[in-house]
């Protein structure tokens, strides 16, 4: 347990490169016959899950500084153990998809207790479609997964209100089935900006997708080819750090990001300057100084990691603070609607918890202890809140950061926070 405080906090950070883009760049070199390079990796649990499954599915990764090199194969190999995605939920629905190219045999993946409990049934029905079958051991739609490899190809539909991950998955996989495969979504995908990031990692390594909008995609069996790829910075992680001065006053600077390459969180600038943040924002830069915040009404349909960082700022905001479209958000890695309701109000801030959403009054955070359940994003956001708070914040589970930004405390420090175990 930490509490956190700081206050005209100042300094540059380096943003954390992109999560989203390890995972695609990693698998993709997986399914590369040949060397490919990876700079500025993220080095984190969830993607070192992705690396672990890439090592069992036959790559051969060499970890060195900033930089990964991947040995590919046309074809993975069948596991030898069992395959840990851990907290990863991108890791698991990626693998699962991919387990369906192995050379035979059956491939069985699953992950911690939170990862168990999220949803995969509409891709495990979509690659059965595929000719792949695929299953829950329970029966009930979630890890642990069982694959049988199979001929995959053909064409599938799928969901798209529940996670684009699936889509992801199927597409990844499909550029390196031995058929064609054709994806047709039903309904409005969410996150279709991660579907974005997949297609432009995709033709990094020679894939090629053709689509009509975002409710039919076609991959051909061309496959992949190696690589040097460089990794761009998340803009959703450094958005926690983007979002510090709002919460403790002063101004910070971000860089390294590379706003060429789609990110769905890159919505956090506008998400900022919205609620009257004072922004310049350069090539790879973006600099965030102090002002009053007010409450707004956003929609996060295809950004909803940044529910986390936007409830946390309308606790503090003038006004009411409304957002929605993020009903997917409750299978993340908790259900972040409903915790982030309960935790909020331990610290006397009003909100009104709704099906796709939340209602924020803003107001003054009271000290209390507030548990992220082990969910990195939560723990981040509590963390800002402290700042806020007159006496801090006792803060649950501060090693949950490390699952996608292990260097989130050092970083706080950096910028003048202190950190103090409690």
């Amino acid at each position: 347990m930490v509490t956190i405080s700081g206050a005209d906090l100042r300094g540059e950070v380096k943003a954390p490169p992109s999560k989203s883009y390890t995972h695609r760049a990693v698998t993709a070199a997986l399914l590369s016959e040949g060397r490919s390079e990876i700079l500025d990796p993220l080095f984190s649990k969830d993607t070192e899950a992705t690396m672990l499954a890439a090592e069992l599915f036959g790559a051969l990764i060499e970890r060195g500084g900033e930089r990964l090199l991947v040995e590919g194969r046309r074809r993975p190999v069948t596991p030898g153990d069992v395959v840990d995605a851990m907290n990863s939920g991108t890791t698991l629905r990626i693998m699962t998809a991919v387990a369906g190219l192995a050379e035979g045999g059956y491939t069985v993946l699953t992950g911690d207790e939170s990862l168990r409990r999220r949803p995969m049934q509409p891709l495990l029905d979509a690659l059965g479609q595929l000719g792949v079958r695929a299953w829950s051991t329970r029966l009930n739609g979630t890890a642990p997964i069982v694959v049988e490899a199979g001929n995959m190809g053909g064409e599938c539909r799928i969901r798209g209100d529940i996670s684009s991950q699936y889509i992801s998955a199927l597409l990844m996989a499909g550029a390196a089935a031995e058929r064609p495969v054709t994806v047709q979504v039903e309904g409005e995908p969410v996150s279709r900006p991660y579907i974005e990031s997949t297609i432009a990692v995709m033709k990094e390594y020679g894939a090629w997708v053709t689509r009509e909008g975002y409710t039919l995609f076609h991959t051909e069996p061309a496959g992949y080819r190696a690589a040097r790829f460089r990794v761009p910075g998340d803009y959703g992680l450094a958005g926690f750090i983007m979002a510090a001065p709002l919460l403790g006053g002063g101004r910070v600077r971000v860089t390294g990001l590379d706003p060429r390459y789609p990110q769905a969180d890159r919505a956090v600038v506008a998400l900022l300057a919205g609620m009257g943040a004072k922004i310049r924002e350069s090539a790879e830069a973006v600099e965030v100084e102090w002002t009053p915040l007010r409450g707004l009404e956003t929609d996060l349909r295809d950004s909803p990691d940044l529910l986390p960082i936007a409830a946390v700022l309308g606790a503090v905001a003038e006004g009411e603070t409304r957002i929605k479209g993020v009903h997917h958000a409750r299978h993340k890695e908790s259900d972040r609607i409903s915790v982030l309701a309960s935790e909020l109000r331990k610290a006397s801030i009003q909100v009104e918890e709704r099906a796709d959403g939340l209602v924020i009054r803003g107001g003054r955070p009271r000290r209390a202890t507030l548990d992220p359940q082990g969910d990195h994003r939560l723990f981040m956001a509590f963390a800002l809140l402290s700042l806020s708070t007159p006496g801090g914040l006792n803060i649950l589970n501060p090693e949950s950061a490390s699952v996608s930004y292990p260097s989130f405390l050092d970083d706080l420090r950096r910028i003048g926070c202190e950190v103090r175990p409690t």
